[in-house]
């Protein structure tokens, strides 16, 4: 029986997501408490490996187990019991036959925020990138256009190795939304939904779009960045602790699903 898993955490203090011996990691951690509920070894496949110090609110995994008699509701409190506040599930269910988190997903959200304001906040601090200067939300809405779509994001993501006798991955990703939004008292968010991203994408075009909020570049460089496929020209790496993977989608029928929960009648 496979099993999906809708989790949240926060990342501080976590190696990344990806089980690595000799380190903490969430889904190390998270793998351990599994197998302690369900009494045998677990391996899990999860909708996005985020780095080290970044959150989730909708991280998605599944798994399979030879036990056809999961209590769900005892299978996610025993490991809330072990893991919580720092991991959490928030959703336990029987997946659907075929279902795998990461090839099964249609499309990633990620969530960045900023306290823009001249004194920090210490409540907002482990979750947002404090940045004292004005940003001109205006110059940051307009360096999202050359975002959209599908492009070779080479600039902004950190290349991965290529395997025995493969060429260089290709780093080419379809962009579906990206936008601001201002919440009020000098907090801004920053959501970006894309069908996958590569490695520090979403926080290297965070650094670069934060340059033309603060004038250090003109919006209208982006889409020349974008082109070069040249990571010098972007920014620099916005900090990992603002950044959430918010949620994944895995096509109409979740959506439609999702719309019934939200409106029974």
């Amino acid at each position: 029986m496979r099993l999906r898993l809708t989790i949240a955490y926060h990342g501080a203090g976590f190696s990344g997501f990806a089980p690595n011996p000799g380190v903490e990691t969430v889904g190390g951690t998270l793998a351990g408490a599994l197998g302690r509920v369900l009494g045998h070894p677990v391996v899990l496949t999860c909708a996005g490996r985020t780095d080290a110090g970044v959150h989730a609110w909708g991280q998605v995994v599944s798994f399979d187990t030879p036990r056809l008699d999961v209590d769900l509701v005892a299978l996610q409190r025993g490991v809330n019991r072990q893991c919580g506040p720092r991991i959490v599930v928030r959703e336990a269910e029987v997946a659907a036959e075929g279902f795998d988190a990461r090839r099964s997903a249609r499309a990633r959200c990620y969530r960045y925020t900023i306290v823009n304001r001249p004194v920090p906040d210490p409540f907002l601090a482990p979750t947002a990138w404090w940045i004292g200067a004005p940003l001109d939300l205006a110059a940051l809405r307009l360096a999202c256009d050359p975002l959209i779509g599908e492009h070779d994001f080479a600039a902004f993501c950190r290349r991965p190795r290529p395997g025995p006798g493969q060429g260089p991955p290709s780093l080419v990703r379809r962009v579906l939304d990206a936008r601001w939004h201002d919440l009020g008292e000098g907090i801004l968010r920053f959501d970006i939904e894309a069908s996958s991203f590569c490695h520090q994408m979403v926080r290297s075009v965070v650094g670069t779009l934060v340059e033309a909020g603060t004038g250090r570049r003109r919006a209208g460089e982006l889409r020349a960045v974008v082109a070069s496929g040249d990571r010098s020209r972007a920014g620099q790496l916005a900090p990992p602790h603002g950044l959430c993977l918010w949620g994944v989608d895995y096509g109409p029928a979740a959506r439609a699903r999702a719309a019934r929960e939200a409106d029974p009648g």
